[in-house]
């Protein structure tokens, strides 16, 4: 076996899907695109999401404890990441991209019309905040769109290449422990042979 660096242990264990997240402070949106999150707890739902201060986001949510959590398709690809390579505090990124949205129902933020799922958020625990930029947020509501083509989402490999969900793999009768939870899911991707180039 080959021994890597230590510090490449996210690109091993990366948490899900790369999603946007939007946040609105005094009336004003903003999006950033987000790698590093992950499922605490099932009731109530409790999400880990790492923003630091280098992000213009960071501020805004600290503030208003609030946010939406926005799951793209492969279909934005690019655009996801030009979000990730642009600055929110100078740049209106809705205009830049052409950014679809409507209004959320509990949060100031707005959801991203666009986007697989958007998740409600609010700020449950802050005080891993200052220590390690970890919010923790509780999902209060979720929105699906059923009639998008496109199901694949994408997970980062921390190089700046991706890996796109395929088929799935279903084992859930052998999961005895968890028959408790509900099936009511988004539907995952399908088998396909597409692949995703961002050259």
């Amino acid at each position: 076996m080959k021994e890597i660096s230590a510090s490449q242990a996210y690109r091993l264990l990366e948490p899900g899907p790369i999603v946007l997240v939007t946040t609105s402070l005094e009336g004003t949106p903003n999006v950033m695109t987000m790698g590093f999150h992950m499922m605490i707890q099932h009731a109530p739902p409790l999400i880990g999401c790492v923003i630091g201060p280098w992000d213009f986001s960071h501020h805004t949510l600290k503030k208003t404890g609030e946010c939406v959590i926005a799951i793209p398709a492969v279909d934005l690809a690019e655009t996801v990441v030009d979000i990730g390579n642009c600055p929110g505090d100078t740049v209106d990124k809705f205009e830049r991209f052409s950014l679809r949205t409507r209004p959320a129902n509990d949060v100031a933020a707005p959801l991203l019309v666009d986007c697989l799922a958007n998740i409600e958020c609010r700020v449950a625990d802050p005080s891993l905040v200052d220590r390690y930029n970890l919010f923790i947020l509780e999902a209060k509501r979720i929105w699906i769109d059923e009639t998008s083509k496109e199901r694949r989402s994408m997970h980062q490999r921390g190089d700046g290449s991706f890996t796109v969900d395929g088929g799935t793999l279903d084992l859930r009768k052998r999961m005895v422990k968890w028959r408790h939870l509900p099936q009511d899911a988004p539907p995952r991707a399908k088998n396909t042979s597409s692949e995703l180039h961002t050259d």
